[in-house]
């Protein structure tokens, strides 16, 4: 099995989002990036995630019998930092991959941000362990 520590299995090529931008922007990265968490970020420093599972959960807030340019039209005056998790719970690089596993498991969190002292390098997902397990190099790195 590669590496047994976050730093090894841990995505680096990042998409991070500013907390003051819309849920209609996170959806369309989301969407044209194939990812379901982004590290939100305010002054270059982690202050939240948002995830696909956050963005759904707004867009059903009383707008299931709506029709689509609806949604879109709530989805683009709603900011981030009101559906973000926050704070948001973080890992270190050095951390064991069962120790993250076990977190994610408890919290039922989909990713853990990865913080070096207080800057953000990488990201954890359910995914990236899933592929550490099945013995399947890092994705993403």
């Amino acid at each position: 099995m590669p590496g047994r520590f976050v730093r090894d299995v841990m995505r680096t090529k990042l998409i991070t989002i500013s907390a003051s931008e819309r849920l209609s922007t996170v959806e369309d990265i989301m969407t044209l990036g194939h990812v379901r968490h982004m590290p939100v970020v305010q002054g270059g420093k982690l202050v939240g995630v948002v995830s696909e599972r956050d963005l759904l959960r707004a867009s059903l807030s009383g707008l299931s019998q709506h029709h689509e340019d609806e949604r879109r039209a709530f989805l683009h005056v709603v900011e981030i930092s009101r559906v973000m998790s926050t704070p948001p719970i973080v890992i270190e690089p050095d951390a064991s991959i069962e120790e993250a596993s076990a977190i994610m498991a408890e919290k039922k969190i989909g990713c853990l941000p990865v913080l070096e002292g207080d800057e953000l390098a990488g990201l954890l997902t359910e995914t990236d362990v899933l592929r550490w397990v099945a013995g399947l190099e890092p994705e993403g790195a």
